[in-house]
């Protein structure tokens, strides 16, 4: 026969008033830091706290509140790319310093398929988490609708062009894109083309808008390379897709960090020099930008920041606060090394 060892019970607040010759109503406003304690009794419940093992049971509060202590971080990429992209393990962590400082916890809901935007709207309506981050959000997206519904506090990374009234914080891709473009230009490279990525959401469609604006007259739309994803596959792939359309080709502009380190590789297989035969520059300034050879000019964002100040706003919105409806956009600059 098993036999099955009994579980400790779980010491509660009626312990910890019997131990400290209290009343519950004392030891409660101790346990929840208020005021109106003599420091005798303090100092004796505390130390009957430490005797009898007493944890707050804060699922009961919350249960009482009505709130979770929580906030959802919800990226909208492959579970793969989740895994690649430094920029977004940056938001990630960023997002989790400002929740840990609010003592509140960050669940990671990543969507990859139709699946799984179903169960994680099914989790945002059953009020397992008190807000949410949105990483990635493209337009007509379901997840930004059920977020509205629920009228939940949230803020996005990035800014799908359908994001009604619901606040953001970014960086101008725009201008950004222009911005290291015509630095490139001004390297002298005549034959200038672009890896552009996620067409789909405003970071992508913005980079190729700022890239266009930066060449003007000399805008060549044989020479956009469009990919599906910010990686280092579809960089290699955009490469090889530039240089069947102009072999002669000497410069471009990749999407992101990734992207360049995807078309180095490819300008290598055909025995093309960097910078000297073609000139690269990047977006991000992430771990990609230091691991290839040559060092990647590209244009750095605060992804730490952009997750910090996101995770920032839904606390405000927690607060009762009003949201920033026009959105807050965080300052980029260039990093120009090897590459161009």
């Amino acid at each position: 026969m098993v036999t099955i060892p009994r579980r400790r019970k779980r010491a509660t607040i009626h312990d910890v008033a019997a131990e400290a010759g209290v009343s519950r109503g004392t030891v409660s406003r101790v346990v929840n830091n208020e005021p109106y304690v003599s420091a005798e009794a303090r100092s004796a419940i505390e130390a009957a706290i430490e005797k009898v093992g007493y944890v707050p049971n804060n699922a009961a509060r919350n249960l009482v509140m009505q709130r979770s202590q929580a906030v959802g971080l919800i990226v909208h990429e492959p579970h793969s790319l989740f895994l690649e992209d430094p920029n977004i393990g940056a938001i990630l962590l960023g997002a989790n310093t400002a929740l840990s400082r609010a003592d509140y916890q960050m669940v990671s809901l990543v969507i990859e398929s139709d699946r799984d935007t179903e169960r994680v709207a099914r989790y945002l309506s059953g009020g397992f988490v008190d807000g949410a981050v949105v990483v990635s959000a493209r337009e007509k997206d379901p997840i930004t609708r059920v977020i509205e519904r629920l009228d939940m506090p949230a803020a996005f990374v990035g800014h799908p062009q359908d994001l009604q009234d619901l606040p953001y914080v970014g960086i101008d891709n725009r201008a950004a894109a222009r911005a290291i473009t015509e630095r490139l230009m001004a390297t002298g490279r005549r034959r200038i083309g672009m890896i552009v990525a996620a067409l789909d959401r405003d970071s992508g469609t913005d980079r190729l808008a700022g890239f266009t604006e930066a060449l003007g007259d000399r805008f060549d739309p044989s020479l956009v390379a469009p990919v599906p994803l910010y990686t280092y596959a579809d960089g290699r792939d955009g490469m090889r897709a530039l240089l069947a359309r102009d072999p002669l080709i000497d410069g471009v502009f990749a999407a992101s960090d990734a992207i360049a380190a995807g078309a180095l590789d490819a300008l290598r297989e055909v025995g093309r020099s960097v910078p000297g035969d073609v000139g690269i520059v990047g977006f991000d300034d992430s771990a990609w930008a230091l691991r290839c050879q040559p060092l990647l000019s590209t244009v750095r964002q605060p992804a730490n920041g952009l997750g910090e100040r996101a995770a920032e706003s839904v606390l405000s919105q927690l607060r009762g606060e009003p949201p920033e409806l026009g959105g807050i956009l965080l300052d980029t600059e260039i990093v120009w090394r090897d590459s161009a």
